[in-house]
């Protein structure tokens, strides 16, 4: 596939893109585990179709020490063990969080006790974060074709360099 738009070269992109990457240096910086943000994110972009996003989150997900098992059952996450109740959580938001034209309510009472049980106030916001930034980021890749397989871990923290 070719992509429509490079938005690693055009100006304005490039501009766009670094300031939206610091955002994401609030998330990795908080105390929500980096597992379960990476988890998140590929769940999130696994709903939106975004190949890129998929492929970058799976590479970053291996290389900070996450299981190959684990990564190939993110999608079928309710099914599959080997998640725990606070990942399953996290999970259940960033579904319900992406899926927001399919339920009226958006994110359901339940998930939200569920998530209020296993993660305090700043991890709360940093999941809420990652959920919009991930679900943003899919949305330009998906609307520019952006292709994915050639990210290798670690260029996105080389853009903000």
């Amino acid at each position: 596939m070719e992509p429509r738009f490079n938005l690693f070269t055009n100006e304005v992109a490039t501009k766009f893109g670094k300031r939206f990457a610091n955002a994401s240096l609030v998330i990795s910086a908080s105390s929500l585990p980096k597992t379960t943000q990476e988890l998140v994110a590929l769940r999130a972009s696994q709903i939106n179709g975004c190949a890129f996003c998929v492929d970058m989150h799976t590479k970053e997900a291996t290389a900070a020490g996450e299981s190959p098992a684990r990564l190939n059952l993110v999608a079928t996450w309710r099914e599959a063990g080997g998640f725990t109740e606070a990942e399953r959580a996290a999970l259940a938001l960033a579904e319900e969080g992406t899926r927001l034209a399919d339920a009226h309510t958006g994110v359901s009472d339940e998930t939200w006790a569920r998530v209020r049980e296993h993660y305090d106030d700043d991890q709360i916001a940093a999941l809420v974060s990652l959920v919009a930034l991930v679900n943003a980021a899919n949305r330009m890749n998906v609307i520019v074709r952006n292709p994915a397989g050639s990210y290798e871990p670690g260029m996105m923290a080389e853009m903000l360099s």
